[in-house]
């Protein structure tokens, strides 16, 4: 979609992640499959199976989809589930912009994991 459409969906994703936040909800699985648009090209965000309101700024628990996921889950670290939703839309809106996954999984070994550090 470009980066048109990457201004258009972090536009309205910013004001989703303000929203859950301020109602003190992470989702910790958004992914394109998670995202819906309605006739007026408007956002919803879709399956909150995973999402929790508890203790929100020191997460353990193992929740998310691999591609999508941030590293610091993977490895077993305590993680801010804020944080973690905000690194899952980048990699949305990566896919969005550039029509590729930016990595398989969020690990040093991948090229542009490494430009991330």
């Amino acid at each position: 979609m470009g980066e048109d459409g990457g201004r258009y969906f972090l536009s309205q994703m910013i004001d989703v992640l303000g929203y859950m936040q301020e109602k003190g909800v992470v989702h910790r699985d958004l992914k394109l499959e998670n995202i819906l648009v309605d006739e007026t090209m408007d956002l919803k965000v879709a399956d909150f199976g995973f999402a929790t309101y508890k203790k929100i700024e020191k997460l353990k628990s193992y929740r998310g989809t691999m591609t999508y996921m941030a590293p610091e889950i993977k490895e077993g670290k305590r993680y801010d589930g804020r944080q973690i939703d905000v690194f899952s839309t980048g990699v949305i809106l990566f896919i969005i912009v550039q029509g590729i996954f930016p990595f398989k999984e969020a690990k040093k070994d991948e090229y542009f994991y490494n430009l991330l550090l």
